[in-house]
């Protein structure tokens, strides 16, 4: 199997992709606006969202390849679902880790207990425990049905990330809720166009781990 940026198309891709991510960058800090008692923290949110849209949307394919790993019993798709798992996470620690940056400025502290924080925090862990199952759980075949049962079970509480507004009193929420119809278009297309560059750049990284994986398993299976 070749390097993976031996082929020109990916190549190119990459090239791209990063152009477009220097662009990004330079358009939120120079062109978007400042919003009232927010100022400069504001900004977080065209980098914490898309990253959240990318870590969920790695997540439903971890469930998705779980499911097709126990319908059709090949290992190409628990190697889908390692390299969505992997991808995801990272997005989801920029998550957890850009929540706090926006929030000091705002709430005066980096972390408040309210619902939709609690469950992302909670989906992160899951994902923790699977890496920690992946590494230590024994057999391989056993790991890798394991891994696709978990990675679907983990899906459910996605959704309910996103409805826990719903779920509890507006009195424990913190979270600010933020209608993007409504937004005005100077903060909607800027928004919309970092989302459309962290997916480009979300499936050449799915792309890239899954060549990754697969050579390394072609090395482990020759030793």
């Amino acid at each position: 199997m070749k390097p993976f940026f031996n082929n020109k198309t990916n190549r190119s891709g990459m090239v791209l992709i990063v152009a477009m991510m220097l662009f990004n960058v330079w358009n939120v800090i120079m062109n978007t606006p400042m919003v009232p008692e927010q100022h400069w923290a504001q900004k977080i949110f065209y980098v914490h969202v898309p990253s959240a849209w990318v870590g969920f949307l790695s997540y439903f394919i971890v469930m998705v390849a779980g499911i097709l790993f126990f319908m059709k019993k090949d290992d190409y798709w628990d190697v889908v679902g390692l390299a969505a798992a992997e991808i995801g996470t990272v997005f989801m620690s920029l998550v957890l880790i850009t929540g706090p940056i926006w929030a000091i400025p705002i709430w005066g502290k980096p972390w408040i207990w309210e619902p939709r924080l609690t469950t992302t925090l909670i989906l992160f862990l899951i994902y923790i425990g699977y890496f920690m199952m992946r590494t230590f759980g024994g057999h391989i075949e056993r790991v890798k049905r394991y891994a696709a049962a978990v990675g679907i079970i983990a899906f459910v509480d996605v959704p309910i990330i996103f409805v826990s507004v719903k779920f509890w009193t507006p009195e424990i929420q913190s979270h600010p809720q933020v209608e993007m119809a409504q937004q005005p278009s100077e903060i909607l297309i800027p928004f919309l166009l970092s989302l459309s560059i962290f997916t480009l750049l979300y499936i050449l990284m799915l792309k890239y781990r899954i060549h990754v994986i697969r050579i390394n398993s072609r090395v482990r299976a020759d030793v």
